[in-house]
């Protein structure tokens, strides 16, 4: 027999507390539009701060708005948004190169497995066009030009897809007032304890007013605490230092002195690197290190050196460690955003993985008994969807060719998670990648950061020897041609956004 939930409390704001109040709420709407029967509160001390340094996101942050209704043009004013084509990888390979990372697909309007093969073909036989020629992401960045792609539709740059810059604290603004709007009540608190019930799952928490917040499920967005999963429920940490040893950030807003660049810079520092995110009035930028081979002071003037606007917040140190809990969710509790693991924002997979977290608890939605089969279920696909990130991120350090300091000595000659390892092995045969399911990383972001890395497959498929080479070579050339024209007749994205969405 069903029991259905009847109150849902999600203990913790920030950005991962409401989206997953508005996910909620969004999901058990009635087709009326008035609240559900299931009661949705959220917990939220103001005096508690959130860690604020996830002001990038990527392509699928915008499925989530589509799917809660939300109007892009609103909210890119209302968070004082900027456009993301992609980022710019700089001194990864060697001090003095750089590479893009582009969003989208690069096929120069051929089928894309037959475009990359034809690509590594003339690469081979000694080329000097490159892979990101052919992007329409990358073009558009390198001439700094944005529009909405799905506008330009049969266009040369209708391939393009893109993401957001924006002010983490704007977010949850607006999606609180969206929330709150379908029936989400907020409480003002800080939780001081968490009664359990006999079979060991919560019960309720206590606030420090003495109110008592009982539920039958609790979300825990309490970030790095992890009061309610790893401190009540005492589930436990894959720590991932072993293979991503950066584990502090320095944090910082500056004013906007030049253009807003649509893409995310990473600079490699000496130590880890450095971000630089423009949005439509200001910089959010921070250097992610290593702490053992890199004091906080140090790590300070190494930022402070790359500055080149007016400080406006005070620079703040967050200490972080790399890993995903074995149990994200364990009895009726289960853990979004940094309570449930984190990854270094190296491809912004922070507001990803939350997202990806509640949408995989809609797919196991439970009752009142919180069957183990869905707990298990939901916390096997997440936990493969970090380590299949991890990876990733893994690639963009391990084939570096830096030995300038010790950090990137370990880096160069550090030991791959067997599942890269794996990856790369048969990557660099043919170019071909293990089919993943569901991945957020799909076969163009892996070339792009392979090739950007200096990591060419050995050989091309001997299937397009029977194709017509000369002529695929030829119509990939005035592809990359048209497209280079077109883009520089595009908007500037200063342009574009005093034209469309502009917050001032």
């Amino acid at each position: 027999m069903i029991k259905p939930l009847e109150k849902i409390v999600i203990v913790g704001g920030g950005t991962a507390g409401w989206v997953a109040a508005s996910m909620l709420a969004n999901h058990m709407a009635k087709p009326d539009y008035s609240p559900s029967s299931v009661k949705i509160e959220l917990i939220e001390s103001s005096e508690i701060g959130t860690v604020g340094v996830g002001e990038s996101t990527i392509p699928p942050f915008l499925e989530m708005l589509t799917n809660l209704g939300i109007n892009q043009q609103d909210f890119v004013k209302y968070t004082q948004g900027s456009f993301k084509l992609g980022i710019q990888f700089d001194n990864w390979l060697r001090k003095g190169e750089s590479y893009f990372h582009p969003f989208g697909t690069i096929t120069a309007g051929m089928n894309e497995q037959i475009f990359f093969q034809m690509w590594l073909k003339s690469a081979h036989q000694g080329d000097k066009f490159g892979l990101q020629d052919f992007s329409p992401c990358n073009i558009m960045a390198k001439h700094r030009r944005f529009y909405l792609p799905q506008l330009l539709e049969n266009s040369p740059v209708s391939e393009a897809r893109y993401a957001l810059h924006l002010d983490a604290k704007l977010v949850a603004e607006y999606l609180r007032q969206y929330a709150e709007a379908r029936g989400v009540v907020r409480t003002e608190g800080k939780v001081v304890e968490v009664i359990q019930r006999d079979d060991g799952a919560i019960a309720s928490v206590v606030l420090a007013s003495g109110e008592t917040v009982a539920a039958d499920f609790f979300v825990d967005c309490s970030g790095f605490r992890a009061l309610l999963i790893e401190k009540t429920l005492g589930s436990t940490y894959r720590d991932w230092t072993h293979y991503l040893p950066c584990d502090r950030a320095i944090a910082t807003q500056i004013e906007k002195v030049d253009e807003t660049v649509p893409f995310t810079r990473a600079t490699a520092a000496d130590y880890g690197w450095i971000w630089r995110i423009p949005l439509q009035r200001r910089i959010g930028t921070g250097y992610v290190y290593a702490s053992q081979y890199c004091s906080d002071d140090e790590a300070l003037n190494t930022l402070k050196s790359t500055l080149d606007g007016k400080i406006l917040l005070e620079p703040k140190v967050i200490p972080f460690r790399t890993g995903v809990r074995d149990e994200i969710w364990k009895k009726n509790c289960i853990s979004i955003g940094l309570a449930s693991g984190f990854i270094e924002p190296l491809e912004s997979t922070a507001i990803h993985l939350t997202v990806r977290g509640m949408v995989h608890l809609l797919r196991n939605f439970p009752d009142k008994d919180c069957d183990p089969a869905l707990i298990n279920q939901y916390n096997r696909r997440m936990i493969v969807e970090y380590e299949e990130i991890r990876d990733f991120i893994v690639l963009h350090y391990c084939m570096t060719e830096r030995e300038d300091t010790a950090f990137w000595r370990w880096c160069k000659n550090m030991e791959l998670p067997p599942s890269l390892k794996e990856t790369m092995d048969y990557y660099k045969v043919q170019g071909g990648l293990p089919d993943m399911i569901d991945a957020l990383f799909h076969s163009v972001n892996w070339r792009s950061v392979a090739e950007g890395m200096g990591v060419r497959p050995r050989k091309y498929s001997p299937l397009i020897e029977e194709m017509d080479y000369e002529s695929a070579k030829k119509k990939m050339l005035d592809y990359a041609e048209t497209m280079e024209a077109y883009v520089k007749k595009l908007p500037s994205q200063d342009q574009f956004i005093r034209d469309n969405c502009s917050a001032y």
